[in-house]
């Protein structure tokens, strides 16, 4: 008898006891499954060595759902069977992109383009009325992959996850015909190392084929494309995957460990035609474009066309078309310079407002929510809407009972644009807005100047203490996975977490947790490997998880490369007088972006007690990576340059990237702090400022020469 004989049998004796398992004895056999089946996904996918049958592996996960169908107290998170559509975040490694994958910017309208376009002329230094080379092309509504190739064959494949890394989605991105294993060309012919990037999607005519298999089956359908697609790729069991209609676009690189020059590759339009000849599918149409007039000509095609083209856009992309420029023009924060979205315009759609709630979030913010009867907005099902805030509901005069204007453009949460109130018959109410919380009846107090009432209870109040939780175990902060909503409002429920310390010390709680709804040794453990992978943490990402008001993912990184250790950050922000404050302020503000509201918020939170102590308490359970300040060799890393007047060589915006890009701070404004002016032409009242304070000043070819070295 062969091995796959022997599975054969052992299924059918399996099989035939499962009517006469108790309760524990099923719970331990849904584990065992559980584990046996992520085994015969690793040896299939990751390994290409299956050591059972198709038709075996089909009877364990048989057996696995009707297990957990009948015993549902034992449907564990981690259980292969997740739903579909769930992000399955527990079974998936993580994986570091070896460079940052990106988000676009985006524009509205032609004032957008036109300054997008300024921009690259002002960074670059280029003439207004110089042409440049764009490429248009649409954008495609799907979820964002990293496939990185080593000598022309699939190493491994990521999502984007948070732009730093991602998770390992390897084995499901096997199972997409349109997705090379190896590249059709020569190994010679390519870098050694090639990270293309580009789109998972679903055609409009598969996904509603879906819809129609998954509606039959009794089974979740899903509200749009897009859903669809990222439902279907992040599965753990890749054979949902392989079911599944999906296509990939390739549209971009990242890592690449040889200059594109080397292949004859000097635009984006010579790296379009190579991944053809790769073996990729690329998106069409596209255009290369000379001025915003033929951009806006391409985007107006675009927009007339896009119910005809197979597939969702939501906009089209512009880009500069010659690689050695995106080079130089580099990233703002979490985007390119050299790219821009130009969303398509947003679809509108009429219903009823049934009613307004109003949510508390993690700093306090009271935020009304209209409740609307469902209604497919541009293929999507919505029935939520913003209000933004009391002022904008009483400047509309939006009433419970009104027929209302929606609209939603791209993923932007739908707003209501306007009530019909010739449609009103009476019945429609004035919504009070309420100047208490709602959770825990604290003041809601509106700061001068300020739309946004807020609850004044701080992390008295549960559903604020709740919010900022579930903000500081996020993506973009502390990430920890297999850890949401649900498992806070437990944990906070049973006093197992009073402060974000707590989180790290859940161990002692095991038989606790362990014996609740839903939890088992294995889900327990999970939870637990996931938070001991975060004890270290960069600087930066520990600033963003504090949740300071204002503070957001690029002043966290810009705060992080000024006090470089968390140490330092306390000790400088610390005050002690009236006269420690105005000391304070002056160094944040002197930081470049960071202004007299943010710089309030900042020492008011590094002021309080309470945050302090939590602070402390954090820090006596991990580790916070002081900040990486590139090339500190360089006679400009760790000094503050203020730019001034008109360089030739290059724009000041470019001159002002260099410099950080190389270690420095680059302020707005002389003080007898400011290490180096570099004073172009006309450098004007600064030069003198510089000169009366003994700053030092650089030409621009000093500035240059620095640089060197």
């Amino acid at each position: 008898m062969d091995l796959f004989e022997k599975a054969d049998e052992a299924a059918k004796n399996e099989a035939a006891k499962l009517d006469n398992l108790s309760a524990d004895e099923a719970r331990q056999e849904i584990i065992r499954l559980s584990a046996e089946i992520n085994h015969h996904d690793m040896k299939y996918h990751g390994e290409d060595a299956p050591d059972i049958s198709d038709a075996d592996y089909d009877k364990l996960r048989q057996r696995l759902t009707q297990l957990e169908n009948k015993y549902p107290q034992f449907f564990y998170d981690d259980s292969p069977n997740k739903k579909v559509g769930a992000s399955a975040k527990q079974g998936f490694k993580k994986i570091k992109h070896q460079q940052m994958m990106l988000s676009l910017s985006n524009g509205f309208n032609r004032d957008d383009i036109a300054d997008f376009l300024s921009r690259i002329k002002r960074f670059l230094n280029l003439p207004d009325h110089a042409p440049i080379d764009i490429l248009a092309e649409p954008k495609i509504d799907g979820l964002s992959a990293s496939l990185f190739y080593k000598a022309g064959k699939l190493e491994y494949a990521a999502t984007r996850g948070d732009g730093v890394e991602g998770e390992d989605i390897t084995a499901n991105i096997l199972t997409l015909p349109t997705i090379p294993r190896h590249l059709s060309v020569d190994a010679h012919d390519i870098p050694d190392e090639l990270d293309i990037r580009g789109e998972i999607y679903m055609v409009r005519d598969d996904f509603i084929l879906l819809n129609e298999r998954q509606q039959k089956d009794g089974k979740k359908i899903f509200a749009n494309p897009r859903n669809a697609a990222a439902g279907s790729l992040r599965q753990l069991d890749p054979e949902v995957t392989r079911a599944r209609p999906l296509k990939f676009f390739a549209y971009a690189f990242g890592h690449c460990s040889s200059d594109w020059d080397k292949y004859n590759i000097h635009t984006q339009s010579d790296f379009r035609e190579n991944l053809k000849k790769w073996g990729f599918s690329v998106n069409e149409p596209t255009k290369l474009c000379h001025d915003i007039d033929a951009l806006l000509q391409f985007y107006d095609h675009i927009n007339e066309g896009r119910h005809s083209l197979p597939f969702d856009i939501d906009g089209v992309v512009y880009k500069v078309n010659q690689l050695s420029l995106q080079q130089r023009l580099g990233q703002v924060s979490r985007a390119p310079r050299w790219a821009i979205a130009h969303k398509l315009p947003s679809e509108t759609a009429i219903t009823k407002l049934t009613d307004i709630i109003i949510q508390v979030g993690r700093t306090g913010a009271l935020t009304p929510v209209a409740i609307l009867d469902p209604i497919n907005v541009g293929g999507v099902m919505v029935g939520r809407a913003s209000l933004h805030n009391e002022d904008e509901i009483a400047r509309k005069d939006i009433r419970i009972n009104d027929n209302v204007v929606i609209k939603r453009a791209g993923d932007v949460i739908p707003k209501i644009i306007r009530p019909l109130a010739d449609k009103r018959t009476g019945g429609e109410v004035k919504f009070a807005f309420p100047t208490t919380c709602p959770y825990c009846g604290a003041a809601a107090v509106r700061r001068d100047g300020e739309a946004v009432r807020r609850c004044s209870g701080g992390f008295n109040c549960p559903q604020q203490f709740s919010e900022y939780f579930s903000y500081f175990i996020g993506r973009e902060a502390f990430d920890i996975d297999g850890f949401g909503k649900k498992q806070i409002a437990d944990f906070l429920k049973a006093g197992f977490i009073t402060s974000p310390a707590d989180i790290f010390k859940l161990k002692k709680h095991e038989d606790a947790i362990k014996s609740g709804e839903g939890w088992g040794e294995l889900s327990f453990q999970n939870l637990i490997n996931a938070i001991e992978d975060r004890r270290i943490i960069s600087l930066e990402r520990f600033i963003y998880a504090l949740g300071i008001q204002q503070v957001g993912q690029a002043s966290a990184k810009i705060l992080a490369r000024h006090f470089v250790t968390i140490e330092n950050l306390m000790q400088c922000l610390h005050c002690q007088s009236d006269e420690d404050m105005g000391r304070v302020k002056q160094i944040l503000t002197d930081i470049d972006q960071i202004g007299d509201s943010m710089a309030d918020d900042i020492i008011r939170y590094f002021n309080t007690p309470l945050y302090i102590d939590m602070i402390r308490d954090l820090l006596g359970e991990i580790q916070v990576k002081s900040a990486d300040i590139p090339n500190k060799t360089l006679k400009i890393s760790d000094k503050t340059i203020v730019f001034t007047g008109t360089l030739q060589k290059m724009g000041r915006l470019e001159a002002k990237a260099i410099a950080e890009k190389n270690g420095a701070k680059v302020s707005g404004a002389i003080s007898k702090k400011t290490d180096y002016l570099v004073a172009g032409d006309k450098a004007g009242s600064k030069a003198k400022k510089a000169e009366s304070l003994g700053v030092t000043i650089l030409s621009e070819d000093d500035f240059i020469a620095l640089l060197d070295g």
